[in-house]
């Protein structure tokens, strides 16, 4: 697999998904699947979710982190852009 195959996820989760442990949440999961990157939360409420590696683990990822908080989620937006390959790991970012 070359750096081509890889591909990065911007998600913007939106509900009730602060103050719910869903960073941690995001960061337990991505321990299960072949993907770097972050998640943080936004100033207007929503949760930003970062992550680089191959369509089909991105996709399952993503998947995975929105079935675990279904139940604060009202919406989520996905972009599909080049993977940057910045990214040693995947972990919580605080700030924007």
């Amino acid at each position: 697999m070359g750096e081509a195959d890889q591909v990065r996820a911007r998600v913007a989760f939106r509900g009730h998904v602060q103050g719910v442990g869903f960073r941690y949440t995001a960061r337990h999961v991505a321990a299960s699947h072949a993907v770097t990157g972050f998640v943080r939360n936004e100033p207007d409420g929503s949760v930003l979710l970062v992550a680089e590696g191959t369509r089909g683990e991105v996709g399952a990822f993503v998947d995975a982190v929105a079935a675990e908080l279904a139940p604060y989620i009202r919406e989520r937006e996905v972009w599909w852009e080049e993977a940057t390959g910045e990214f040693d790991g995947f972990g919580i970012r605080h700030g924007w």
